[in-house]
This record gives structure tokens, sequence and C-alpha cells, in this order.
């Protein structure tokens, strides 16, 4: 056999076991959007007090409009704990007037800057667990756009004293932009169909970090949240912890939108190379694995392989029509997704896109963080690689760093 002819069975390879993947997504999102239960009953609701962290940073478009969404749950007893680390930071103004529109009761601002360690987010929700008033904790980015049954849905399943944590499903919203779109088509349409695959068959474990619940006497059993500041996926970790020490980590059967918000075709690159850096110090064998299901990318180079003969071609067409068509089918029955179908057309590019931010981040072995150089450890810690990042961080200024939410290392569960 020669040269060549190994190199189109390596191709096909991914073709092969990238389509057969495809089908079983869809086969188990269909049976998801069929068996999933409702988010919550109308009897006997479980609704006990609960505070809401939102960890703030930078003035992000649209974000007064996402923070009150908040403030306007169907839910009788709560606290909205607005995070900010800087008092230079623009975002202030508008919480103070979120503050300032819903009473002091209802919103808290916590002005701290605290440094446990080099995960920004980490950092942000620190300063605000100081002054939360209840155990039950729902930590929510500040790009989730909330519904006002949203915390009745994710507090429901903490009824059940053997779960730890409850985390639900996102998806990707308010594309403006092609690089937004191509953005959206990484969460929507690959992401979140590995997440039902996961949840269904059990093959992985994960935890959603844009939307969580949990116990502050939860956390401190885990260790504390301070001891989840030097990981990078600090959602992975605190799911990993819950599923060791014997607790279930739940996801929610509900969906909410995370609003887009990227400046250039630059910050949507470095964005597709960090999700796949935190799916690899999360999952190393896994995003290793998940070169075998790339089926698009490999059908182009097996039809460049063949000199774009009738065979090359058919495969390349039969792989590009299969992926199109059963995210199609997962976007409409699963997610409702009628903007990311509008956007379907580009998933081929964002595919062969994919392959090349999977080589960047299985060889990158360093992020930047808040302007800071980290190296990526096998337990999935940073530790940095030049001067101490909270000396760093303390220099910096909001529009330098960038925001620690939304926290890209919820994909860890492909």
């Amino acid at each position: 056999m020669s040269l060549h002819d190994v190199l189109l069975w390596v191709c096909l390879i991914p073709v092969i076991c990238g389509s057969f993947y495809a089908l079983l997504c869809m086969a188990v999102a269909l049976w998801y959007a069929r068996q999933r239960p409702p988010a919550f009953t109308e009897k006997a609701l479980f609704q006990p007090p609960v505070t809401v962290l939102k960890p703030v940073y930078g003035l992000e478009s649209g974000l007064k409009e996402r923070l009150r969404t908040a403030c306007q749950q169907d839910y009788p007893v709560y606290q909205v704990v607005f995070c900010v680390q800087n008092p230079d930071d623009p975002a202030l103004k508008v919480v103070k007037e979120i503050q300032a529109e819903f009473g002091e009761t209802r919103v808290t601002i916590a002005l701290r800057d605290i440094c446990a360690g080099p995960n920004g987010k980490v950092n942000n929700l620190l300063g605000g667990l100081d002054v939360a008033r209840h155990d039950v904790l729902v930590i929510s980015d500040s790009d989730i756009y909330l519904r006002p049954d949203y915390l009745t849905a994710i507090v429901a399943p903490l009824e059940d004293e053997n779960v730890g944590g409850v985390c639900t499903l996102f998806k990707s919203a308010g594309a403006e932009h092609i690089y937004e779109q191509l953005e959206l088509l990484s969460i929507n349409a690959d992401f979140i169909p590995s997440v039902l695959f996961a949840e269904v068959t059990g093959v992985a474990g994960f935890c959603l970090g844009p939307s969580v619940a949990t116990r502050q006497s939860t956390l401190r059993e885990l260790g504390g949240l301070e001891s989840f500041a030097e990981y990078l996926a600090e959602d992975y970790e605190i799911g990993r912890r819950i599923w060791t020490s014997g607790r279930k980590m739940v996801l929610a059967p509900y969906v909410v939108d995370a609003m887009l918000d990227l400046e250039n075709w630059s910050q949507w690159w470095k964005h597709q190379v960090y999700w796949d850096q935190n799916t690899r110090v999360a999952s190393p064998k896994g995003f290793f694995g998940t070169i075998l299901i790339k089926s698009v990318p490999f059908a182009l180079l097996f039809a460049i392989l063949t000199g774009g003969d009738s065979v090359g071609l058919a495969v390349l067409a039969g792989a590009v029509a299969l992926r199109l068509a059963t995210t199609a089918v997962i976007l409409k029955n699963v997610l409702s997704d009628t903007e990311a179908l509008r956007a379907l057309w580009l998933l081929p590019f964002r595919d062969i896109v994919g392959l090349a931010s999977w080589f960047f981040a299985y060889g990158q072995r360093n992020t930047v963080w808040r302007g800071v150089e980290y190296r990526l450890t096998t337990g999935g810690r940073m530790v940095v690689a030049g001067s101490d990042p909270c000396v760093e961080a303390e220099s910096a200024t909001p529009t330098e760093r960038p925001s620690p939410s939304p926290s890209p290392s919820s994909r860890e569960a492909a």
C-alpha cells in the first residue's frame, strides 16, 4: 500500500467516525427532547431563599438589559449580588443604576479586589460570596439573559439532598457579524450536541459554568470557592469534586441564552483556541479523541488527495450534507434555535477552522489571562509564567483585562 493510499484511509476514518457520531447525537438529542421532564412542577415547589452571584467586568454591549433580568425573577425570596473588582470599572455605574431601580434589599454590590489565584471569575465571585445572605447560590454569568422562571427551574433539583450542584444548558444568541455567527455555531451546533450525548449516555461528566446552582455549605465541603482560583476550567473542577464526593451533578432541562459580544475576527479566533484549551486541560484523552469525529475537514482533505475526482467529491458532499442535516434536526427540535439555523451555511467552514484550532490548542501549553501569561499544567491548573498574577491584575484597567464571564471553561464536556 502506497503512502497516498495510507493517507486516504487516515482521512476516511474521521469521516466515517464523525458521520456515525453525528447520527448518534441526533438520535440521542431527539430522545432527550421527547423524554425530558418539565423543568419544574407547579405543585410542591422547592423555593428556598437564594443568592444570585453575577460576576461583572467591563461594559459589555446590552449589559444593563441582561443584568436586570436577574432582578425580575418570579421567585419569593432572593438576593442579587453584582460582583465588581475595580472601582474604575465602567460597569459599576450600570449596577448602581440597577440597585437604585430595584432597591438595596434586592440588589447588593460587592466591590472587592480579591486575588486568590489566576482565575479572574473565581476572584470576582469571592467578593460576592462575602456578602451572600443565603446558603443556596446561583452563579450566572453577565452575558446570560434570564427568563422569569429561571431561578425556580435551576433550584428545583436541589430539593434532593444528594444533589451537590445543578447546571443548565445554554445557547449562544444575538450574533450580528459573521464571526459571531461562527462563535454561535461552535456552541449551539458543536458543543451542545456533545453535552446532550454525554448527558444521555453517561460517557462523561460535566458542569456548565455559565449557569450553576449549589450551596455555600457544599462549596465549603469541596475545599471552598477560593480553592478553584488556580484552575482554568473551574466549572469542570467543581463538577469533578461533586462527583467524587458521592453527590450528583444535575443538568436541569432548561436552556438560557448567552448573548454574544465579539469585537473582531481576532477575538473570535482566540476564543476558538481558548475553548479547545479548556477542553484539553479538563479531559486530555477525550480532547485527543475528538479528532476522530471531525468529518468535514477530513472529507475535504480526502477530496483533495483524490484530485477532486467523483469519489472524493461524493465523500465530501455526503459528509457535509449529513453534518448539516443532523445539526439542523438538533437545533430545531431541542434548542428551538432559529438563529443558528439561519447561520447553518457557515458550519462547514467552522468545522474546518475547528481542526486548525484543535492543533493550536493541542500544541500550545500557555494561555493569557488578564494580560498575564500562564502555563497550563496536567491537572488543569494555571501556573504563572512570569511575574505574580495578582500584582499584574492590580495594574491593569477594565478595558485591558478580559471579562471573567462568560467563562470559556464550560466546554470541557465535549
